[in-house]
């Protein structure tokens, strides 16, 4: 997923990205006014600072890292709360940078395969459906496979997704094997030239071996036909679950490879300090972040403008 906005459209998509975050910078903005008012930068402040952080779900780890960088630079002098979301913007910022970055289609791969995994409800068949519009209107050709066969609903709005992109959707019954539907797909989609398959799969964690089964079974069939798909398997997860996105890509790590990670709902939640903690935990890429219905609003991760959105509004 490559950003070739012009400057017009980029700024429309900061300011939708500034009124996502609304809600998690006005928690660790308001927090931070709070703490720094008249204030020195010292040790009791950096610990409210630290708990401030951890509650906003960047979690301990990145939390104790940037009290730390700011004791480094202003430890016990006065320091205005501007000073405070400044520094830690740009600290944030350089956690992240290091995974932003966007999905790219490999010319040479007709099609790119890309399996969409992720737990029910985590925004899955919709990232599918707003990746399809992205890249039709980057003028490639995009197929569409309905994988999670377990839920009519899924597989009913895949299908309004392709007759809203124009992209053929390959789909069956409810309930048909998803690793012989996602064979058929690669092989028609192969057929017509297309320049991007992407694979919807189901998304059961309670049912961990079964789904861990399954996923092998994709990957396994489409091998036959392609050796190297899928060329990238891409988790969504949805921020306002917070910290149990950590564990949903711990689960999800052990049963495919993981390249990249899309973010979903984070204007729905207070807890967008989670794209900070996952990136540092995991350097996963964060291909891109969702903030909003509408299918402008899943859009490549920046790495400044979201640590500025996240902490400064």
């Amino acid at each position: 997923m490559a950003d070739t906005t012009n400057e017009k459209t980029s700024g429309g998509w900061l300011a939708k990205l500034r009124r996502g975050l609304a809600k998690s910078s006005a928690k660790l903005s308001d927090g931070i006014t709070g703490i720094f008012t008249k204030r020195k930068l010292d040790a009791a402040s950096l610990e409210e600072l630290e708990e401030l952080l951890i509650a906003a779900d960047l979690g301990p780890s990145v939390a104790a890292k940037l009290a730390e960088g700011l004791r480094k630079r202003r430890f016990d002098k006065e320091v205005a709360p501007e000073a405070v979301r400044g520094a830690l913007a740009e600290d944030i910022a350089q956690i992240l940078k290091p995974v932003a970055k966007s999905l790219t289609l490999d010319p040479a791969q007709k099609p790119h395969v890309v399996l969409v995994v992720g737990v029910n409800g985590s925004g899955k068949t919709t990232t599918i459906g707003k990746l399809a519009q992205y890249w039709k209107s980057q003028g490639k050709s995009v197929w569409l496979a309905a994988g999670d066969t377990f839920r009519a609903a899924a597989i009913e709005q895949l299908q309004i997704w392709g007759q809203r992109t124009g992209a053929p959707v390959v789909a069956k019954e409810s309930g048909a094997d998803s690793a012989g539907l996602a064979f058929e797909a690669l092989e028609q989609a192969r057929e017509a030239k297309a320049d991007l398959l992407l694979i919807d799969t189901a998304g059961r964690l309670h049912n961990k071996a079964h789904l861990m089964a399954e996923l092998a079974k994709i990957a396994r069939v489409l091998k036959k036909l392609d050796p190297q798909a899928p060329q990238d398997c891409l988790l969504v997860l949805d921020a306002t679950t917070g910290q149990n996105a950590l564990a949903q890509v711990e689960t999800f790590r052990q049963i495919v490879p993981l390249t990249g990670l899309v973010v979903t709902k984070l204007d729905g939640t207070a807890r967008g300090g989670i794209v900070v903690a996952l990136a540092e935990k995991f350097g996963l890429p964060v291909m891109a972040v969702g903030v909003g219905e509408g299918p402008e609003d899943l859009r490549p991760f920046e790495a400044d403008a979201f640590a500025q959105s996240l902490v400064e509004g």
